[in-house]
């Protein structure tokens, strides 16, 4: 992101200090609502044009009121973002980070920046999605979020509710551990490099259902595979015609174990998971290479 010099508002010091303290937690918050890396920073450039014009000696709260800043810039971007999806070619994944190990050790942060939590945020409205981020991932008093989103106390409470709800019956039935995830990542590696048709069906649930990314720039399933037996036939098939030319890496991605394949030393996929009790429920494979360049180094979230 590029800082450009304020010409009024806060003096450039005092300005720029404020905003790199609290620059992780602007990004996590707006990466939260949109699930793209991309518009986050374009969200960010955005909130410190509008920072660099505020006075600070009227500000009594500046974390509280940068992200209330960003959740606006959020809310107009994820509102445009849902415009573009409608268009895009195939399903539409948020964008992979390569996480630092310090997210993982943070459980709350960790889950709610995974790929299947964000897949869950995705069902949301937008100002729906934004409530529920800031007050259940980031415990921003509900004021605070009644200015941030333009609605009364009282309404962002029925809308904090609602969006609980809406969220608890989709969500992975429990925060997994990254451990618990590490070890069915393991068995679906031995088991798809093997061509092991029996262990990928001991791995996967029953209603497993494999989500593929492509943007119309790489090949990825057209639309959702549901079902072990026919996710299962489909990725050792696969497996065996690209076998040889292909490898399966482990990193820390969304604070969570993931697979990164590479073919011909390239970065091509990036496989995540959803684990409940023990078994993948949900594979979402990331090919477009737009939304892979974050892949390359490691991105510090913080609530």
């Amino acid at each position: 992101m590029v800082v450009t010099r304020p010409s009024r508002g806060a003096p450039v010091d005092l300005a720029t200090e404020t905003f790199v303290a609290h620059r992780n937690l602007l990004f996590t918050v707006a990466y939260e609502m949109l699930g793209s890396a991309a518009d986050a920073e374009d969200v960010l450039q955005e909130t410190w044009l509008r920072w660099v014009g505020v006075d600070l000696d009227e500000v009594r709260d500046r974390r509280a009121y940068l992200v209330r800043i960003t959740t606006r810039q959020a809310l107009g971007r994820l509102r445009a973002l849902g415009r573009r999806k409608e268009s895009y070619v195939g399903s539409w994944l948020p964008e992979p980070l390569l996480t630092a190990p310090d997210v993982a050790e943070d459980v709350e942060l960790a889950d709610s920046v995974s790929m299947a939590m964000l897949l869950v945020l995705e069902t949301l409205t937008p100002t729906e999605r934004a409530v529920f981020v800031l007050r259940e991932v980031f415990a921003v008093d509900y004021d605070e979020v009644a200015a941030a989103v333009d609605k009364t106390p009282a309404a962002v409470r029925q809308i904090a509710h609602r969006a609980r709800a809406h969220v608890a019956a989709r969500r992975p039935r429990g925060v997994v551990s990254a451990d618990a995830t590490k070890d069915a990542l393991e068995a679906f590696k031995r088991a798809t490099e093997t061509g092991d048709l029996r262990g990928l069906l001991d791995i996967l649930a029953p209603d497993v259902v494999l989500l593929g990314d492509g943007g119309g720039i790489k090949q990825a399933v057209a639309r959702p595979v549901t079902g072990a037996d026919k996710v299962a036939r489909l990725l050792v098939g696969g497996f065996r015609k690209v076998a040889g030319t292909i490898s399966l890496d482990s990193a820390q991605v969304n604070g969570y174990p993931a697979l990164v394949f590479q073919v011909g030393g390239e970065l091509d996929t990036v496989l995540a998971v959803r684990v409940d009790e023990g078994r993948i429920t949900g594979l979402y494979a990331v090919r477009n290479p737009e939304k892979l360049s974050r892949m390359d180094r490691e991105t510090t979230l913080s609530r």
